[in-house]
């Protein structure tokens, strides 16, 4: 007898480095995978903004269908839903008589109590829901640490991993699949389907293109065809084009690319190419990543509440008007202006813009940080919701950082990273805006003593 099992994609949308789809692969063994959109995750908020926009969205969807294509060219298939996941699910396993479902254990905490709700459901059914670690470099059995001793300070974390050194090696993509035989309806799911209006559905300026043949085809580009990860920590706080950073986080995130992949090709560069400061550096950049979807693991529900995982109790200002002007690239601070609308028009801002912009809304605004996570949730293509909350709660105070009060000065940041002024000018230039139209809402040395103060009440 044949034994059904159900693929449960999410955020590891691609064939290769796939430990479930490998279990699915087995001899004796039929599969279907499935993907699910949950409506509840494209409704607006109070700000009037979708948690997940139509950048985002329009990401998963190709990488979701691409994912399909290449499923099918090996003999299996990807079923499309709408609805609770934990509904959806269990009502596919009894049409098509799963014997078990696999995924990828995901780390945020609204997944993981996703993951117990539907663990319990099909249990039920006597249906097992088995999950694998496979979107990170380090497995969680090869820290140094358990799961509640995970360091609080990245620092720490990373000298003893590092000491260790002990990353996934990738598996290897999977060839051939057997399909359990169905004949559900084909879902082609688009924007219109998941509530989004005629107007939201602007192309502006859209960099990336979903997928796993997208993904790799970057990762070629970025190792071999330039080799401009040899100068990666060079380039790495530049602006503007797409070379100046490897540009890996979109797929990333998405998991159409592996980072046990992205490992592999750099221990291959380093040992034909060459080893330096820059590949050491891209390395770093990905444990920090690692660091934050472990730390999310330990902490859970504390990283999504304003107070963050140190409980501090912050005087955060919630002022729509403030924040909306920040949001639209209207604080007439031409830095701060021309990042949040490269985020407008794009889905996508540098490390160094993010950082920036998440100071001067915490820091000069004092707004409410969990504000500005939303807002990035909602709109950025790479949001990974470990990455993005751990890091909002890094640069508010409240989170993975010795240091309470870290602020970035505004003008020195543009003087350094935008000297010649030409990112100021490609952005504030678009569609007629000028910044020096606009009156600056807030004096940055009178609100950034404001802003010490309040942090220094806060650990009275």
């Amino acid at each position: 007898m044949h034994q059904n099992i159900l693929v449960y994609f999410r955020n590891d949308l691609r064939l290769h480095d796939h430990e479930p789809l490998q279990t699915a692969a087995e001899n004796g063994t039929r599969m279907i995978g499935m993907y699910n959109f949950n409506p509840e995750h494209f409704k607006k908020n109070k700000f009037g903004f979708r948690r997940i926009g139509a950048f985002r969205a329009r990401f998963m969807m190709e990488s979701v269908e691409e994912l399909r294509t290449k499923l099918r060219k090996i003999g299996g298939d990807l079923i499309i839903t709408i609805g609770n996941p934990v509904d959806t699910i269990p009502a596919l396993c009894r049409k098509l008589q799963i014997h078990q479902v696999v995924a990828h254990d995901e780390p945020a905490y609204e997944e993981q109590q996703e993951q117990k709700a539907l663990a319990d459901k099909l249990l039920k059914e006597k249906i097992e829901l088995k999950l694998f670690w496979g979107n990170t470099l380090l497995h969680p059995d090869e820290l140094p640490f358990t799961k509640n001793n995970i360091p609080e300070l990245f620092t720490d974390f990373r000298k003893a991993v590092e000491r260790k050194a002990v990353y996934r090696t990738s598996l290897s993509e999977i060839r051939k699949l057997s399909v359990i035989p169905h004949n559900l309806p084909k879902l082609t799911c688009n924007l219109q389907a998941l509530g989004f209006d005629k107007e939201e559905h602007v192309d502006r300026d859209y960099l990336f293109a979903g997928g796993e043949t997208a993904a790799l085809k970057r990762l070629q580009y970025y190792f071999w065809e330039t080799k401009l990860v040899a100068t990666y920590k060079e380039t790495r706080n530049g602006l503007l084009g797409s070379d100046f950073s490897s540009h890996f986080s979109p797929w990333l995130a998405s998991g159409c690319l592996s980072p046990a992949r992205v490992m592999d090709e750099l221990k291959v560069f380093e040992s034909t190419q060459v080893k330096n400061d820059s590949t050491y550096w891209l390395l770093f950049e990905l444990l920090w990543r690692d660091f934050f979807r472990f730390s999310m693991r330990k902490f859970g529900a504390a990283y999504f509440k304003k107070e963050g995982i140190k409980n501090q109790s912050i005087s955060w200002v919630e002022d729509i008007e403030l924040f909306e002007k920040w949001r639209l690239g209207k604080t007439g601070f031409p830095f701060i202006d021309a990042n949040m609308r490269e985020l407008l028009h794009t889905g996508f801002m540098s490390n160094r813009g993010r950082q920036n912009v998440a100071s001067f809304l915490c820091k000069n605004l004092g707004i409410n940080w969990l504000w500005g996570a939303a807002w990035f949730e909602s709109v950025l293509i790479d949001y990974d919701a470990c990455s993005n909350y751990g890091n909002w709660a890094y640069i508010a105070g409240v989170g993975n950082d010795a240091r309470i009060f870290r602020y970035f000065n505004i003008d020195k940041q543009a003087d350094t990273y935008d000297k010649s002024g030409m990112y100021r000018k490609y952005w504030l230039d678009k569609d007629g805006y000028l910044s020096a139209a606009h009156k600056p809402i807030v004096d940055l040395e009178e609100s950034m003593k404001i802003a010490e103060n309040r942090f220094k009440e806060s650990i009275k």
